[in-house]
This record gives structure tokens, C-alpha cells and sequence, in this order.
């Protein structure tokens, strides 16, 4: 009997760093949930109304095209503005946003507001969502006018490389948008204030610090005003770094959890992901004009009696641009989508090397999993044209498995990192 005791004390003691280890860092998976059929049924509906958006988008300037309605509207413009050219370009381009926005206002209503409320997916009032429904128009004509003359001024001038250098021209603006959209356009939708002092705070600066932000201001957005989604982001340029973290984000997930978040969207900003996204979507811009000047040409050659103009270069031309470009778009989607779902897998795993937290950071998918009626693996619709992160069946997985650190070994991401 004592040998037997002495056996057990034995592979006690030699099980025990094991033991301590699992302890330590082997805790129990977190399960990925199953689908709850309403689950289902929402993701249904989002398929059918993205379905619906992009028939609009196509159906609504082939209408306006194949009825003349362009060149008639083309035409009154002048008449208003006695023929002067840009003044007759903005002026139509307002009015084409204008209706584009009021065709499909019933259908934005019926998804954004309906349809969200249906599912407990929304909390604004009808008031927060129509006002801002008009700051987005306004955003919209504004940032249009301002740019819309550069490519047709260069189909005018350089007709046989106006796509190349309207993609040089334009990117400038491209960039300027991102980086004062969160400083200056955001807060058009949203309030915001500093993140008061307490743990929180210090343990998001102590993160921060780590990262090489150590001057960063810590903000919160209101976004309970709009939905119960939780998030947070990252962003600022040259003395204006930001962390903002939704008051849903506050009220939702745990320090721990708050943490891992904020240590994924660091990943962004400090391996300058959004300036590959800018990269893909110049390179996107530039296959989309090439395209434009091909097939609109061809198009314009075709129906030129239909459409009441024979030239690209006419402002009448713009819903027929739209077009093409909106092909193109979608063709490129799903290669779209899958080079931000890998930027949005390293930021997990940034995140998990930053906290070393893979709990925390699988309760946080799952708690994203309920409060957005989430699916584990979208089927491949949703996953090849509207799914731009990975699906939460795999960051739960990642999440549950990827610890080097236990092993010893390094981190993808460990020389970003002062520990």
C-alpha cells in the first residue's frame, strides 16, 4: 500500500508542470455556438436586400440611360447654368445623386430601420436615422462636386490616358478622405468623449504604450444611439492619434476582452493596414476606368440614339461610368474580401500576442456571435461578396489554438511589442 502511494505521489509530482500549465494556459475551449434559427432567418434577409441594393445600383442608371432621361436633365442643366462646363457637371451631379438617394431611401429605409428593428439589430429612433440619412447626402454632394470634374476634365483633355492619370489625381483625395473622415466626418453622426480616468484607462494606456502610442487620447462614441454592435478603433495622423471605443463596447465585454480588442485594432494602425487597403482599392480604381474607357466607349458607339450623347466626356455620360465601375466592383469583391479578411486575421493574432489572453478573446468573438445573430460559416454568397473579416466559427477557433507562447516560441508580431 505505501509502495502504491508512493507511485501515485510520483507521477504526481512529475505531472505537475502539466498540470500548472494547463492551469495557467490551457483552459477549456470556448465552444462555438450553434445558429439560432433566427439567426438564419436574419442572414436570409440580409442576402435578399443586398441582393435588392445591387440590382437597384445597376437597374436605376440603365433606366435614366436607355430613357434619354440623362441627356434631357444633361440639358437643363446647361440651360440653368448657360452652358458654362463645370457648373453645368456639379449641377447635374447633384441632381443625380438626389434622385439615386430618394429611389432608394424606401429600400434603406425598409433594410436600415425595419428591418434592423425586426431583428433587434438597431436602436435609433426614426428621427437619428432620417437626419442621418440627409448628413450623408450632404457629405456625398459635397465630396462629388468636389472631385467629379477631375476624370471628366481629363477624358476631355487626355482621351486616351484620362483612366491612368484620373487614378493619379484622384488617390490624393482618396487619402485625405480616410484620414479626416474619423477627425471630422464621423462626429457629423456621433458624439464623443474622453474615457474617464480609472483601470481602464490605465490598462489601455499601458497597452497602448507597449504598441508605441504612448500619447494616444482615449475616446467613446455614442454608438448605442444606432445599434448595440461593439467595437473600437484606432486611427489619427501626425499628433491627432486616437483610440475610440463604443459605449456598447464598455457596457458589453470585460476588461480583458476590452483589451484584446484594442490590442487588434493597434494592428491597424501600427502596420499601416489601412494604407494596404488604400493600395488595393488605387489599384481597384485603376482597373475600373480602364474598364470605363473601353466599355463605355463601346457602349456609347452601340446607343448613342438611346442614350442622347455619342461622347464619355458628356455629363449626361456619368450614370453610364457608374455602371461600368459598379461591374467591376463587383467582380473584384470576393478578391477584395479575402486580402481583408487576412489584415483582419493577423490583427487577431496581433491582439492575442499582445495580451496573451486567448479566453478572453473567444468569449469577445462569442459575445459578437449573439449580439449579431451570428452564423459560425456563412454560406459562399455571404462569404464572397459581403464578408470582409473572417467568419466568427474560425476567429473563435484561432482564437481558442494560437498560443506560441506557451511553447516558447516567439510571436508573429513580437518585435512590435516593448515588453
Amino acid at each position: 500500500m505505501t509502495r502504491l502511494r508512493l507511485a501515485v505521489a510520483a507521477l504526481f509530482i512529475a505531472a505537475l508542470p502539466i498540470l500548472l500549465s494547463a492551469s495557467a494556459f490551457g483552459a477549456e475551449p470556448v465552444p462555438i455556438p450553434a445558429s439560432a434559427p433566427e439567426a438564419l432567418a436574419y442572414h436570409r434577409g440580409q442576402n435578399l436586400y443586398w441582393l435588392a441594393d445591387q440590382a437597384l445600383s445597376f437597374l436605376l442608371p440603365l433606366v435614366i440611360l436607355f430613357t434619354g432621361w440623362s441627356a434631357r436633365l444633361t440639358g437643363w442643366a446647361r440651360r440653368v447654368t448657360r452652358g458654362r462646363w463645370y457648373p453645368t457637371l456639379a449641377l447635374y451631379t447633384v441632381l443625380y445623386l438626389a434622385i439615386s438617394f430618394a429611389v432608394g431611401l424606401p429600400l434603406s429605409y425598409a433594410h436600415d430601420y425595419v428591418f434592423a428593428h425586426a431583428y433587434d439589430q438597431s436602436s435609433q429612433t426614426i428621427g437619428k436615422w432620417g437626419s442621418d440619412q440627409v448628413i450623408g447626402l450632404l457629405v456625398s454632394l459635397v465630396a462629388a462636386v468636389l472631385v467629379i470634374w477631375i476624370p471628366f476634365l481629363l477624358i476631355r483633355r487626355l482621351p486616351r490616358t484620362w483612366w491612368l492619370w484620373s487614378t493619379a489625381a484622384l488617390t490624393p483625395f482618396f487619402i485625405l478622405g480616410i484620414v479626416i473622415a474619423p477627425i471630422w466626418i464621423t462626429p457629423l453622426f456621433n458624439t464623443f468623449s474622453p474615457l474617464p480616468a480609472g483601470e481602464l484607462k490605465t490598462a489601455i494606456e499601458a497597452e497602448a504604450a507597449r504598441g508605441g502610442l504612448e500619447d494616444a487620447t482615449i475616446l467613446v462614441m455614442d454608438q448605442s444611439t444606432d445599434s448595440k454592435t461593439f467595437g473600437a478603433y484606432v486611427t489619427g495622423l501626425g499628433g491627432t492619434e486616437r483610440i475610440v471605443l463604443f459605449d456598447t463596447t464598455l457596457k458589453t465585454l470585460t476588461q480583458p476582452e476590452i483589451l484584446f480588442v484594442v490590442g487588434h485594432e493597434m494592428k491597424h494602425y501600427l502596420l499601416r493596414d489601412v494604407w494596404k487597403i488604400v493600395g488595393l482599392y488605387v489599384v481597384v480604381m485603376l482597373i475600373g476606368f480602364f474598364a470605363v474607357d473601353r466599355l463605355a466607349r463601346l457602349a456609347t458607339r452601340r446607343w448613342a440614339g438611346r442614350f442622347g450623347f455619342d461622347d464619355i466626356a458628356d455629363p449626361a455620360a456619368l450614370p453610364l461610368l457608374l455602371v461600368v465601375f459598379g461591374i467591376v466592383s463587383l467582380v473584384l469583391t470576393p478578391a477584395i474580401n479575402a486580402f481583408s479578411r487576412d489584415v483582419e486575421h493577423e490583427a487577431d493574432r496581433f491582439g492575442l500576442e499582445m495580451t496573451h489572453d486567448n479566453p478572453s478573446a473567444a468569449s469577445a468573438f462569442v459575445k459578437r456571435f449573439n449580439e449579431a445573430l451570428g452564423i459560425p460559416y456563412p454560406g459562399w454568397l455571404e462569404r464572397n461578396f459581403r464578408l470582409d473579416h473572417p467568419s466568427l466559427g474560425d476567429r473563435i477557433t484561432f482564437a481558442n489554438e494560437y498560443h506560441p507562447w506557451e511553447e516558447g516560441k516567439p510571436g508573429r508580431y513580437d518585435a512590435w511589442m516593448k515588453k
